[in-house]
């Protein structure tokens, strides 16, 4: 464990406090404004959350895998946007740079992130290259001193807010799939850079989505990851178990926040004379929500715990990523039940959680991916 038990279970309960007493009070207000406010953020960078996963040589907690998962089981027990404010900081947006960027690269980057001074994002998803992320068509043309990038980027989450972003382009187009692609770190306020309208979303006000545009934007050579070509695909894919055992716990958090409220309201709402969580086909909702949390829980747990063990969990991430994503949507969609029309209100918040959690079954690779990813990993290890 990166941190004593005591220093760890402080920082537990400093999470579930500030979840507590700061953040679920701005839960609608969020919702409604589309916006995080400035002191919370402020908040958010002094307890040094934006670190979670960065060495503390470079300023950041350096949270183990088991560590950030049972900081995300608190903080994701309010509404997502928060937890997306320092996620990519954590996650997509600063572990390439953490496993393949040079010496130089990471001193220059990651105390800044570890701070929240600079937000981060991953700029890998294109209008024509989603789930196939190895068919990307952004450029980056070799010149004297650098490179030129060409293309658009979609749906990168934080863009709006971004300092840096980590582009995935093609260096090579004369090498089909993967293998002609790197990636570069690239600053905001970098000539040719420009973000498209802020995207309008289903659920997740106050997180928020932008293209990302390169028109002849030029980068110099110590931009590139690691200052080797053709290694981005594989620094993408090295991220994702990290980022997918994340984004499961967050699912398990969700569904545990609004399966309390599902309780409470049961307990307090009456109807035939008593409350409704007498009844038998609500308590079996209400059962079959608690018992999924619950596997969902051990699932990331675990996997967790064998990822701190560098143990290979490629496998794994993805079936936590693929149950837990899938689970939360069944337990939201329960509590809207549960709650009635006052479930479709906007007043109790489970409507909000209903469609916050829909995201979580596309972002960090769909349902339907995973699927493939877990099937053909099953067939390798016949082999």
């Amino acid at each position: 464990m990166a941190l004593d038990s005591e220093t760890m279970q402080g920082l537990l309960e400093s999470v579930a406090r500030f979840v507590r007493e700061r953040l679920r009070p701005l839960e609608h207000q969020v919702a409604q404004e589309d916006r995080i406010p400035p002191e919370i953020r402020r908040e958010i960078a002094g307890m040094g959350l934006f670190g979670l996963s960065i060495p503390e040589e470079y300023g950041g907690l350096g949270l183990t895998m088991e560590e950030e998962v049972r900081v995300a089981f608190e903080l994701g027990k309010t509404s997502p946007a928060f937890r997306s404010l320092i996620g990519t900081n954590n996650g997509i947006g600063s572990q390439g740079l953490i496993m393949d960027g040079t010496e130089e690269q990471k001193q220059r980057y990651l105390p800044r992130l570890a701070s929240g001074e600079l937000i981060s994002s991953f700029a890998l998803t294109e209008p024509e290259a989603g789930s196939d992320a190895a068919s990307l068509k952004t450029s980056a043309r070799k010149v004297e001193g650098g490179y030129v990038l060409n293309g658009t980027k979609r749906f990168i989450t934080n863009a709006p807010h971004a300092g840096l972003f980590t582009v995935f382009a093609r260096t090579d187009p004369s090498q089909p799939g993967a293998k002609g692609v790197s990636a570069f770190l690239v600053e905001a306020g970098t000539p040719g850079l420009s973000l498209g309208p802020v995207d309008k979303k289903m659920g997740q006000s106050g997180s928020h989505t932008s293209d990302v545009i390169f028109e002849d934007c030029r980068v110099p050579t110590d931009a590139l990851l690691g200052g080797r070509e053709g290694q981005g695909f594989r620094t993408a894919m090295k991220v994702l178990d990290r980022g997918r055992l994340h984004i499961s716990a967050v699912c398990v958090a969700m569904a545990e926040r609004v399966i309390d409220d599902s309780l409470r309201y049961a307990v307090e709402r009456k109807q035939f004379g008593q409350p409704i969580a007498e009844f038998q086909l609500v308590q079996a909702m209400l059962a079959d929500s608690r018992t999924e949390a619950y596997a969902a829980r051990c699932m990331v747990l675990e996997t967790a715990r064998a990822k701190d063990r560098a143990e290979d969990v490629a496998t794994d991430a993805a079936c936590c990523k693929l149950f837990a994503s899938e689970m939360v949507g069944r337990v939201v969609d329960r509590a809207v039940q549960i709650h009635g029309g006052a479930g479709y209100i906007a007043d109790h918040g489970i409507e909000r959680f209903y469609r916050d959690a829909r995201l979580f079954r596309i972002y960090e690779g769909t349902s339907q991916i995973q699927q493939i990813v877990i099937a053909r990993n099953m067939v390798k290890a016949l082999d």
